[in-house]
């Protein structure tokens, strides 16, 4: 991909152009990082809250609540960190060529699917099969 893509400030996907040409490459990569940015920050954030400390409440009550909070902001970071691996990973496929096409089929995922989940490797048809494929198996399980 030509990295020297500048795109204009209102720029949006469309399906008038062609599919994954470097303005819509451009603009995924784009939207991939300020989202892992922004997700880093969070993490940032987290670690300072927790650094601080805080549980030495002396009321049990305080504690627990502070203890409970606390474990929750971990799992979410947690689910950040997976987030930002499937990110990056996004980030490679981008580079590769390999972005927006169904990692099963070869398909375009479509511009829709990858603006609300940029992060996405299946088309929705394939999603649905792993979907139904899954909740099979869970039922006989």
């Amino acid at each position: 991909m030509d990295s020297t893509v500048t795109l204009p400030p209102d720029y949006r996907p469309s399906d008038k152009e062609e599919y994954m040409n470097d303005m819509q490459l451009e603009y995924f990569r784009q939207k991939l990082l300020s989202w892992k940015k922004s997700l880093i920050g969070q993490s940032m954030d987290t670690l300072d809250d927790l650094k601080q400390g805080g549980l030495n409440q002396p009321d049990q009550i305080d504690r627990a609540s502070l203890e409970s909070d606390k474990a929750l902001e971990l799992r979410t970071r947690d689910r950040a960190r997976k987030l930002i691996s499937k990110i990056d990973e996004a980030l490679k496929r981008i580079e590769d060529g390999t972005y927006g096409y169904c990692e099963e089929t070869g398909d375009p995922i479509g511009l829709e699917r990858l603006e609300v989940r940029p992060v996405a490797t299946l088309s929705i048809e394939a999603q649905e099969r792993h979907e139904r494929m899954e909740k099979t198996y869970d039922d006989e399980v």
